[in-house]
């Protein structure tokens, strides 16, 4: 593979791995209604480890502030229910021996206005993110043209690819937190 065109895919992977953490980041967020991503990733402790959420039992939705958990090893509630309270979810989890239920009680106008400050601060985050993935890429291709591995042409040209690139993400992540924040706000 040519030299600039390595570097633009490996930029545009970067780039792409941070939306992504930030599509994954906005999952595990409280918005209008629960979703099983808000609960599956919290760490459990039994069975002498670490073991997420997702892989103890089975996640359900049944109504937009009801959460579900229905656990595999029933001798697992316990360790689930505690891990369930220490984690930031902010929710008592009540069960009946059988099933876990975590009710979500409606968002306040004051909380929607700052769980919406945190989703534009981890968009910001990521645009920083992806600015420093473009800044090195700038500084690979400003290094291949001292070494005279290309010429100023082709440097510009990179260049341009690059920051055209760079802006396209930006609006995707523009995009990703005005979709949450209108989310966060709904009723």
């Amino acid at each position: 593979m040519l030299p600039l065109k390595k570097i633009y895919q490996e930029t545009r992977e970067k780039m792409e791995q941070s939306k992504n953490a930030l599509i994954k980041r906005y999952a595990t967020m409280r918005g209008g209604r629960a979703t099983p991503d808000m609960v599956s990733g919290i760490k459990v402790e039994c069975y002498n480890s670490r073991i997420p959420l997702s892989q103890l039992a089975s996640i359900s939705v049944p109504e937009a502030r009801l959460i579900v958990i229905e656990p595999w090893d029933k001798s697992t509630i316990e360790n689930i229910k505690r891990a369930i309270l220490v984690s930031d979810l902010g929710v008592n989890p009540s069960d009946d021996g059988n099933l876990i239920r975590l009710s979500f009680p409606p968002l306040t106008e004051e909380r929607r206005e700052e769980i919406a400050k945190i989703v534009k601060q981890w968009a910001e985050e990521t645009k920083i993110t992806i600015r420093n993935i473009r800044r090195e890429a700038r500084e690979q291709i400003e290094q291949m043209e001292k070494d005279k591995q290309i010429s100023e042409d082709d440097k510009k040209r990179a260049e341009k690819d690059i920051q055209s690139l760079t802006d396209d993400y930006i609006k995707k992540i523009e995009e990703l937190q005005n979709k949450k924040v209108e989310e966060v706000k709904k009723i």
